[in-house]
């Protein structure tokens, strides 16, 4: 339940008009037309919060006029900041009807945002021993057995390529959207006639909803719980998620949001469809407070750090969900290169500014979701609504950037590890001269082969004529644990002198660069 477009508009109040692109099959790029665009003061450092607080008359302001422009009967969205729910708004209804208005209490069907507690499920199994993810599907899943794969080298399927969309199997979104409520009987039926596969398993990515169909089945096996009695017993109870459900009948009718379709120049009921083997690709139903919850166990899992771990999963398993498994498309995207792919039920971007992006989005007949966070900046987005197919990443896309640029935020600072500052300091001594820098041990066995020390002096020598005397040299920014960059302020121009350190067990400067910027 991918959603693909091959074009959306819709304006925002003070910017103009938004339009997104389909690129390449199935990514989007974003190109922002500005017809009128307002001057942006910088967020003060020490108050980032209320810089983000700052933007949300512009956020409410840009979801309404999105809903309206795609005639969505109702909106939920929520901003999350490393963790808390800084901020949700609603709109309309979520009954046409009956003229229920939307809350914050409304339980709007998330579709394909679903998939990553499925993932996460399987990954929990994964970190308790119970499997693993290059088994084989047919060990969990004997039924699975011969499957008519296109090609006879093709490799066993399993569990990594049912998570990444490499299993072969196709695109199946417009039948999979109506068979959610699909009985164990009739999936395992379709499974011994053999399903078609539109590629070689593990040659290429295809989103496809049925591996995820596969992996609810693979938890009932490996658990002996239905995979939606797993998840809520392991990750939604734990997440304190109690207003979270499979089955749209269990929800209160006076909070369950309708689905609508948007059919000539009227909202027209969808039928909502029951809970079934496919629920596990698309069913969950939830609330902004709920889903903020499970979006804060992604945000604090960054940065990798020292301490206690988290439940209901572990920091770095919630990092190895998030990480970019399978390379998808090389897109523009609002305005440049990005690469996107995909995790284990989640999409990755990153974009030429290294910005990186994580999320999913949903939709089935009735409803349009998504939910994305940019880790770097410990933000978070996510919107329900309640027509079908709305495309919720666009407006979200959108005022992810907006946030950014509105509130002056900066990404995460890396902290600067011991060794990293102790060279940083040695190489100090040595410049600009390099007097006696063959004898020290900061440098690796590699350094004075590949940088001769005349070379090292005549260039160092050049760099610094042109810049001036050294005034001051300003703290490390670490690209990591052993490399990096300082800029030291001169007279006339500034100096940036990167360096990276050996992976010997006491690390040495193994490559060093400096240029005069401005």
């Amino acid at each position: 339940m991918m959603l693909i477009m091959s074009k959306i508009k819709f304006r925002v109040p003070g910017i103009g008009l938004y339009v997104i692109h389909r690129a390449v099959k199935p990514a989007l790029y974003v190109t922002l037309l500005c017809l009128s665009m307002t001057k942006m003061s910088s967020a003060q450092p020490g108050d980032v919060v209320a810089a983000i607080r700052g933007t949300i008359p512009f956020i409410d302001s840009a979801y309404r006029a999105f809903a309206v422009e795609h005639h969505s009967p109702g909106l939920a969205y929520a901003l999350v900041y490393r963790g808390q729910l800084l901020h949700a708004g609603t709109f309309g209804y979520t009954d046409v009807e009956q003229q229920v208005p939307v809350t914050e209490k409304s339980v709007f069907r998330i579709a394909s945002m679903t998939k990553s507690f499925v993932a996460a499920a399987i990954l929990q199994l994964r970190d308790a021993g119970k499997l693993r993810l290059d088994d084989p599907v047919e060990q969990y899943i004997p039924a699975f057995k011969q499957q008519p794969v296109p090609t006879d080298d093709a490799p066993a399927i399993t569990i990594r390529h049912l998570l990444t969309h490499t299993s072969g199997m196709p695109e199946d979104d417009p039948w999979g959207d109506r068979l959610l409520d699909m009985d164990a009987e009739t999936f395992y039926g379709l499974m011994k006639e053999g399903f078609s596969f539109s590629n070689t398993p593990g040659a290429t990515y295809e989103y496809s909803n049925t591996p995820y169909a596969l992996l609810g089945e693979i938890i009932r096996n490996v658990t002996g719980q239905p995979f939606d009695a797993y998840i809520d017993q392991h990750i939604l109870r734990p997440l304190g998620m109690n207003d979270t459900y499979w089955e749209y009948t269990q929800v209160p009718e006076a909070l369950l949001a309708k689905g609508y379709r948007w059919l000539r120049g009227a909202h027209v009921r969808e039928t909502m469809v029951g809970h079934g083997v496919y629920g596990a690709m698309g069913g969950m139903l939830t609330t902004l407070g709920d889903f903020a919850k499970y979006m804060a166990l992604h945000q604090q899992a960054w940065p990798a750090r020292n301490g206690a771990d988290v439940q209901p999963l572990k920091r770095s398993s919630l990092r190895e969900m998030q990480a970019p498994w399978v390379f998808n498309t090389l897109a523009e995207y609002n305005g440049s290169l990005t690469s996107f792919a995909y995790g284990y039920a989640l999409r990755w971007t990153r974009d030429a500014a290294q910005v990186t992006t994580v999320g999913h989005t949903g939709g089935l007949p009735g409803f349009g979701s998504n939910w994305m966070m940019l880790p770097d900046y410990d933000i978070g987005l996510v919107c329900f609504s309640n027509i079908t197919y709305a495309p919720a990443a666009a407006i979200n896309t959108y005022l992810a950037t907006e946030i950014v640029r509105r509130a002056a935020l900066t990404p995460r600072k890396n902290p600067v590890s011991p060794v990293l500052e102790r060279r940083k300091q040695q190489l100090l001594q040595f410049l600009p001269a390099w007097e006696h820098a063959e004898n020290s041990t900061a440098f690796s066995v590699n350094f004075f082969q590949d940088n001769p020390i005349d070379v090292l002096r005549e260039t160092s020598k050049t760099v610094f004529d042109a810049a001036g005397a050294i005034v001051q040299v300003r703290e490390f920014i670490p690209e990591n644990n052993l490399r990096g960059t300082f800029i030291i302020e001169c007279a006339k121009r500034n100096v940036e002198v990167f360096f990276s350190l050996s992976p010997e067990p006491t690390p040495r400067i193994q490559q060093f660069s400096l240029k005069v910027i401005d």
